[in-house]
């Protein structure tokens, strides 16, 4: 499937701890989550792929179930309590307790100018963002506090770290994640929970080829300083070294993936 190969590598990293761990990644049908979920399946962890589109969520099962990992898909939406409550029944009957949480549902980042903004899609990008990462936490944190362990990684964006062309209601959401998961990592360090964010910046998946002609692409990639856009395996990556115990003294920070914009 597309967006599974990771970019530069042959294989994904490999942390030998993540093997036998039980990982949800919501908005984990398509790009980053599903990059995620075949990293995660490769690492010997047994996953559970959550998303709105059943033929997605299937693609996504059988990339990481060719990894040799066991994992579900679970149709499920993320501002909804009640689909929440029953995926956190499903993956614990069929997987067992989740040790690692990956909250990547969202979107809505497409510019808006703010003259232009209307007080129905500010709400809706904040319920779509924001809210459902905060309704996707709090399914699973009670479980986590109760064993005394557990990784939570969240989803920002570099529009939260930098003025971008998306709009100002996505912004604020993610700006919003990003300190959600500071609060939380400084509330549950005690409780041995570790909870850190990625802000991923521009990330080549089939939206933005959908909507970006290959010349357009070539030329914002030109614009990083590490000279490409970015690939949803270099997001994957990434989390899985938060997710492992090789970030095991690293709590409450922001990682920017972003080829180096980030400074500029």
């Amino acid at each position: 499937m597309k967006g599974t190969s990771f970019h530069s590598l042959t294989l994904p990293p490999v942390y030998p701890d993540l093997a036998g761990k039980v990982a949800v990644i919501t908005g984990g049908s398509r790009g980053i989550g599903a990059a995620t979920a075949v990293a995660l399946g490769a690492n010997g962890a047994s996953v559970a792929v959550v998303g709105r589109d059943h033929a997605a969520i299937d693609a996504t099962v059988e990339a990481v179930r060719a990894e040799g990992a066991c994992v579900i898909g679970v149709r499920a939406d993320s501002t909804v309590e009640d689909d929440l409550g029953s995926l956190r029944q499903q993956v614990e009957e069929q997987l067992g307790p989740v040790d690692i949480l990956a909250v990547f549902a969202g979107g809505n980042g497409m510019p808006v100018p703010t003259e232009n903004e209307t007080s129905s899609h500010w709400r809706e990008v904040l319920e779509t963002d924001l809210t459902s990462a905060f309704l996707t936490v709090s399914t699973f944190l009670p479980g986590m506090v109760s064993r005394d362990s557990g990784v939570i990684v969240t989803m920002a964006s570099a529009a939260a770290r930098q003025a971008a062309r998306s709009s100002a209601a996505y912004a604020a959401a993610k700006a919003g994640v990003i300190a959600f998961s500071r609060h939380l990592a400084g509330e549950h360090a005690k409780d041995g929970i570790r909870v850190n964010c990625i802000a991923p910046s521009a990330i080549e998946n089939d939206k933005m080829r959908s909507w970006v002609p290959e010349a357009e692409r070539k030329a914002l990639g030109a614009t990083f300083p590490l000279g490409r856009i970015g690939q949803p395996e270099d997001v994957a990556a990434a989390t899985l070294f938060l997710a492992s115990s090789a970030s095991a003294w690293i709590t409450g920070i922001t990682l920017d993936i972003a080829g180096g914009k980030i400074m500029l």
